[in-house]
C-alpha cells in the first residue's frame, strides 16, 4: 500500500530538525566509524537537549535487529564525514539495528563489490550513496532477485527500471546551483557591476549527481546572461587538496582575468581560497576593485565561517545529517507501506549581504539567511 501522511510527515519533521540552524546530532561512543577517528570528534559537538530531540527523530527498530548494509562514497569531505557518522549513529545497536558499513574510498568498483557482499550475507536493507549515477544496472537487480530493498540517497543512480531501487531522497543539485546563480546575479546588480564577469568552476567528481546538478546551472546561467562568460571548467573531486591544485592551475591560465569561482562544495572552495590567498589575489566581495568572488556549496561549519568573514559571498546548503529520516524509511519498508520513490529535501542559503533576503526563480521564491556566529554555532557539521 501507499503510505499514509504519517511516514510523510515524519520525514518532514525529521528535516526540518536536522536542516535547521540549530541542528546539532549527538555521536555515541563507538558509532564514529574507524576510518575518521581523531577527525570527525574535532568538528562535532554535542547537545543534551538536542540529543534527546534527535533520539525521538529516529525510528527505533522492534524484535529482532535489522541487518543493514551502508555503501559510502568515502571521506573526501566535511560533508562526507558528517553523513557515514549521521547514518552509523541512526541505525545503532542501541535502536535496534546492525549496521555493516563499508568505506568505498571514492571508486565504484568497491562499492560494487561491497553491494554483492551484502548481498551473499543476506542483509535486510541495503543504503546506497553512490559515487556516480552509471553503472548500477546489474547489482541492483542482484539485489532485487536476492529480495534487498535498496534505498539510494544524496547521490542518485540512472538505471534503464526505477523499480530496481525502493525510495531515492536526497538533494535537488540543480536548484541549489540555480539558487547560487541567481544570487550571484542579484548581488551583481546591487554592487551596480556592469563589467564582464569571467567565471572559474571547480567541478565536483565527474558524474556525480551533484556535480551533474550544479554545473549544468552554472552553464544555463552563463548562456543567459550575455556578460558571464565561462573562462574553464575542471573537476576538484570534492577535495580540498585537488581544489587548491586546481585553482592553482586556472591562475596560471587566467591570472587576474577571473571575477568569480565557483566551487561545487566547500572543501574545493577552501582549497581553492587558500590557493588564492598565497599568490597574493584578494578574497571577496568587492569584484571592482580587483577582488574574486567565491561561490561555494554545502554549507558547512567551516564553509560558513569562511562566509561570515567574508571568503565566500554565498553558500547553497546541502544536508548531510540523513540518518534519522532513512531510519523511517526502512521501518516503512518493513511494515509494508511503499514510500514516495523521489524525496527531495529543502534546504537553506546564507550570505552575509543582508540586503538580498530573497531570490526568485521561476514562480518561486526562496529565503537568503543573513548568517551570525550564532547560526554557525548551533550546527554540528
Amino acid at each position: 500500500m501507499k503510505t499514509g501522511g504519517f511516514l510523510r510527515a515524519i520525514i518532514g519533521i525529521s528535516l526540518a530538525v536536522l536542516l535547521t540552524g540549530c541542528s546539532f546530532y549527538d555521536i555515541p561512543d563507538g558509532q564514529i566509524p574507524d576510518p575518521y577517528e581523531g577527525v570527525v570528534t574535532s568538528r562535532f559537538h554535542t547537545d543534551e537537549e538536542m540529543r534527546d530531540r534527535m533520539a525521538k527523530d529516529v525510528s527505533k527498530n522492534q524484535g529482532e535487529p535489522l541487518t543493514i548494509g551502508l555503501s559510502q562514497i568515502g571521506s573526501e569531505s566535511d560533508w562526507r564525514i558528517a553523513s557515514t557518522a549521521s547514518v552509523q549513529a541512526a541505525f545503532s545497536s542501541e535502536n535496534g539495528y546492525n549496521l555493516i558499513f563499508d568505506d568505498a574510498q571514492q571508486k565504484q568498483e568497491n562499492q560494487l563489490k561491497a553491494l554483492r557482499e551484502f548481498i551473499d550475507q543476506n542483509v535486510d536493507y541495503i543504503i546506497l550513496d553512490p559515487c556516480v549515477e552509471t553503472g548500477w544496472d546489474s547489482v541492483l537487480k542482484e539485489a532485487r532477485d536476492a529480495g534487498i530493498p535498496v534505498i539510494v540517497y544524496d547521490r542518485r543512480v540512472a538505471v534503464e527500471d526505477e523499480g530496481l531501487y525502493s525510495v531515492w531522497i536526497g538533494s535537488d543539485f540543480n536548484l541549489e546551483g540555480e539558487r547560487a546563480c541567481k544570487y550571484l546575479d542579484e548581488f551583481l546588480k546591487l554592487k551596480h557591476v556592469k563589467s564582464n564577469i569571467n567565471i572559474v568552476d571547480i567541478q565536483g567528481t565527474i558524474g556525480a549527481t551533484a556535480q551533474i546538478g550544479r554545473s549544468a546551472a552554472l552553464e544555463k546561467a552563463v548562456m543567459l546572461n550575455k556578460n558571464w562568460f565561462l573562462l574553464e571548467r575542471v573537476s576538484g573531486d570534492f577535495t580540498e587538496a585537488k581544489g587548491g591544485e586546481v585553482m592553482e592551475d586556472l591562475l596560471e591560465s587566467f591570472g587576474d582575468t577571473i571575477n568569480v569561482v565557483y566551487c561545487e562544495n566547500d572543501n574545493m572552495a577552501l582549497g581553492a581560497i587558500e590557493k588564492l590567498k598565497s599568490k597574493g589575489y584578494r578574497v571577496g566581495s568587492d569584484i571592482d576593485k580587483g577582488e574574486i568572488a567565491v561561490l561555494s556549496f554545502d554549507a558547512t561549519r567551516r564553509g560558513l565561517e569562511h562566509t561570515l568573514n567574508g571568503d565566500i559571498v554565498v553558500n547553497t546548503e546541502c544536508s548531510p545529517l540523513y540518518g534519522p529520516v532513512l531510519t523511517h524509511i526502512v521501518q516503512a519498508l518493513k511494515n509494508g507501506e511503499e514510500p514516495e520513490h523521489d524525496i527531495y529535501i529543502d534546504e537553506e542559503q546564507f550570505a552575509t549581504e543582508s540586503a538580498i533576503g530573497m531570490i526568485h526563480i521561476g514562480n518561486d521564491s526562496y529565503e537568503v539567511k543573513n548568517l551570525t556566529q550564532e547560526i554557525i554555532d548551533g550546527r554540528i557539521y
